[in-house]
């Protein structure tokens, strides 16, 4: 498990976050077993209900699955669902947020696709 916790927001919250990263990073892909509460417990020395908590969340979000008496599971079809979620949630907060920025300093679309064109270039992204 990768990762660490900050004092930003909620523990289990930053568990379910550092579990769907490795979801989307294909450290976990689909029907692979996730780490289990305890081992979550001891690698960020958190109690073992706010472990569950993280993973329970991502369980009620339909990425998780269990096996009784096995563990936790990637449901098939998490990595493509949490691509959507944080897109839309990318397209909510962070575009909007930068376009009324380049809207207060005054920049045109034009300027606004070019600054976006570059840095996506810079970034080599495809």
């Amino acid at each position: 498990m990768k990762g660490t916790l900050n004092d930003q927001s909620l523990i289990y919250r930053q568990i379910a976050q550092l579990l769907e990263d490795g979801i989307l990073r294909g450290e976990y892909p689909a029907d692979t077993q996730v780490p289990s509460t305890n081992e979550l417990a001891r690698a960020f020395n958190i109690n073992p209900a706010t472990a569950a908590k993280g993973i329970n969340r991502l369980v009620d979000e339909g990425l998780l699955y269990k096996r009784r008496g096995i563990g936790m599971f990637v449901a098939p079809g998490a990595a493509e669902a949490l691509r959507q979620k944080r897109r839309e949630n990318f397209a909510k907060t962070q575009v909007k947020a930068f376009v009324r920025e380049a809207k207060r300093l005054g920049l045109t679309q034009q300027e606004l696709y070019s600054l976006v064109k570059a840095q996506a270039q810079e970034e080599q992204l495809p």
